[in-house]
């Protein structure tokens, strides 16, 4: 069948790195696609190009990460050639992966009509399981949580090791664990299958363990898709790459991404797929797009020596190369402390916004949430409008309420909602719950002209606690009453620190997957408190950047500053970007200088640096306060190890002394 389009001139509407992709003969093929590329007009045209060398559109296969990344594909395809986006298969790996299990699931025990569970529904089943095998295990402090549990079998099939060895991995000082875990994920998966339910991993699992068990099927997709596509190669996992190499048999498989920014392996990507993408594909062609077309040349060639300094055996060498012309290069600008970044960032905003800047156009990159703290005040206190892109505002998180509500308590045991806050994160506490044991603790307190918090940890109260909670109950009375005997002797910061040495910080660990990052933001309120004279002052700030809202209309969000994180800008682009926190133990993070786990790190420094387009200003707050203790910070080890003159270096004056 003949494209029912006119031909398209590839020469002509290609620079000459995308035409020798688009154009490349059948075969394995990768092709490195720099930050600022076209990588997404070089895959539309790869695809037109195909249809308009007779391919049929069922017989091409594009593989994206994002529904919104594959419509936006599908739709450039159908206006450049007239194709109709119905005919061709392309969608993230989960959704292709559904289709062909609704036709063929049969064949691995999946009925056709099975339905999918979202992350709370698949929780809850995992839960009941749990509860079924080991009832005293949702109960004991020591262990973790139905969440965590869920997010660590996540981890192992995508990157497919078994569960017992990551739980080998993460819990080797609790014996049995690994034993207990691999127990509970056998009932999880038997649930699912008897209920012919399907959590997100299982629609791959299950697609791979269909191509591995049923040649027939493997050979039939595989005669059926004569090319595959497969975008953010760079991202994908060991499970979604064993699924492209058993579909590609034929090797006509075109991989594109960019070594350079591969920053998600904490969530299961493996960097060794687009390392070693061409030991899997014997006869691989490299196609090297290195023209950019969004940032600066002083941007780049800061980029560029940021990429240099990584060992040459952990990524492909390639050079970014402008096409706009010359402007500013980068700054970095050494500030005193995190409140010198934020007046010195606030005052070079005002001065972009004079000359005729959007706040639209601007944003502030962050490694870690806690990072953007002092910013968020100082621009909620002049009333600057931002919006969070890597999600709620610093004060407004819950694990930060959740903390600060036992400051306030300890402070204010008349503060029902406070005490209601912490105890329901209890097992079987609810509202009423905790609302019946204030009023009998605050009646025992009277009686007993008793101070409330000492009479938390009473064995009456203890009694009046679901027997499930009991465990932690006396952990968390235990921390309270300690916070609230020390309120005249110690300083607010070191309030914060009892508070931290205490229940709520086991707690996490047991809750929340990312845990680590929870506690670096709670450990940063160590500094804050630090401000403040007595803990009336300090509880007065917290609750009052809490009520501040981060909801915005359409129309004010595309109005407003942008402040997120490097990981959530990943695909972004603005006209100018301050990146903050440039030293040594907040970027790169103390805790990958302590694991020696740097290359990721050095990449999203880059990452973050190819965002600009045309300004770029890099701050180093050269100290930091933790209590009473001053620390002297080095400037980021990135920075270091990059030639001077690649950036300028701006000098403020200090405005306050220590």
């Amino acid at each position: 069948m003949q494209p029912p389009f006119p031909s398209i001139n590839f020469k002509t509407e290609l620079n000459e790195e995308q035409y020798a992709a688009v154009t490349a003969p059948p075969g394995p093929a990768l092709v490195l696609a720099g930050a600022g590329s076209g990588k997404t007009r070089t895959l539309t045209y790869r695809v037109a190009y195909l249809l308009h060398e007779g391919v049929q559109p069922y017989e091409i296969l594009l593989l994206t990460f994002t529904n919104k990344a594959s419509l936006e594909m599908l739709e450039r395809v159908e206006d450049l050639t007239g194709v109709s986006r119905r005919y061709l298969w392309g969608g993230t790996f989960h959704s292709i992966s559904q289709r062909i299990l609704r036709i063929h699931g049969e064949l691995i025990g999946l009925k056709r009509h099975y339905t999918i569970l979202d992350e709370g529904e698949a929780e809850t089943i995992l839960k009941s399981v749990i509860q079924a095998i080991d009832p005293k295990f949702i109960k004991s402090k020591n262990y973790p949580k139905p969440k965590v549990l869920a997010n660590l079998i996540s981890y192992a099939r995508n990157t497919c090791r078994s569960t017992r060895e990551e739980a080998d991995d993460r819990y080797p000082f609790l014996e049995g664990m690994s034993e207990k875990i691999e127990q509970f994920y056998q009932g999880y998966q038997e649930s699912k299958l008897k209920q012919q339910v399907v959590d997100y991993d299982d629609l791959l699992v299950y697609l791979l363990r269909l191509l591995k068990e049923q040649p027939d099927i493997r050979k039939q997709y595989g005669d059926r898709f004569k090319h595959i596509l497969v975008d953010e190669f760079q991202d994908t996992n060991r499970l979604q790459s064993d699924i492209i190499d058993l579909l590609c048999g034929h090797h006509q498989v075109m991989a594109v991404g960019d070594d350079a920014q591969c920053i998600y392996t904490w969530r299961g990507a493996d960097f060794n797929n687009i390392m070693r993408f061409d030991e899997r594909h014997p006869g691989t062609q490299i196609h090297k797009i290195e023209t950019n077309y969004r940032s600066s040349p002083e941007i780049l060639a800061l980029a560029n020596a940021v990429l240099n300094a990584q060992p040459t055996s952990l990524g492909y060498s390639k050079e970014l190369r402008a096409v706009k012309p010359s402007g500013e290069r980068p700054y970095f600008v050494p500030v005193m402390d995190t409140r010198g970044q934020a007046r010195f960032i606030i005052e070079r905003i005002k001065g972009l916004v004079d000359e005729g800047r959007d706040l639209s156009e601007i944003a502030v990159l962050y490694r870690a949430h806690f990072q953007a703290m002092d910013l968020q005040m100082e621009l909620t206190r002049l009333n600057i409008d931002y919006q969070i892109t890597s999600g709620v505002r610093f004060f407004e998180q819950a694990h930060i309420k959740d903390f600060t509500a036992q400051l306030r308590f300890a402070s204010n045991p008349a503060d029902v909602c406070a005490f209601s806050r912490f105890a329901c994160l209890l097992p079987k506490v609810g509202t009423k719950t905790a609302e019946r044991i204030h009023k009998f603790t605050l009646e025992r307190a009277s009686k007993l002209e008793k101070n409330f918090c000492d009479v938390l940890t009473t064995e009456e109260v203890l009694k009046k606690v679901p027997s499930e909670a009991k465990e932690e109950w006396s952990s968390l009375a235990e921390t309270i009453k300690e916070i609230s005997n020390a309120l005249d002797e110690k300083s607010p910061n070191e309030l914060v620190q009892l508070a931290l040495d205490g229940w709520y910080s086991s707690y996490i660990r047991e809750i929340y997957p990312n845990w680590t990052e929870r506690a670096d933001d709670l450990q940063s309120l160590i500094s804050f408190a630090s401000r403040y004279e007595t803990m009336e002052e300090l509880l007065a700030q917290l609750v009052l950047l809490a009520s501040e809202s981060n909801e915005r209309t359409p129309e004010e969000a595309r109005n407003c500053l942008r402040l997120t994180t490097i990981h959530q800008a990943k695909g972004l682009e603005f006209p100018v970007v301050f990146i903050i926190g440039l030293a040594d133990g907040t970027f790169p993070l103390k805790r990958t200088i302590d694991t020696g786990d740097l290359e990721e790190e050095r990449r999203l420094f880059y990452v973050a640096i190819t965002r600009a387009m045309e300004e770029l200003y890099m701050s180093y707050p050269m100290l930091n306060q933790q209590g009473n203790q001053v620390m002297r910070l080095n400037p980021s080890r990135f920075i270091q190890e990059v030639e001077p003159s690649k950036y300028e270096t701006l000098r403020i004056a200090p405005t306050r002394g220590y």
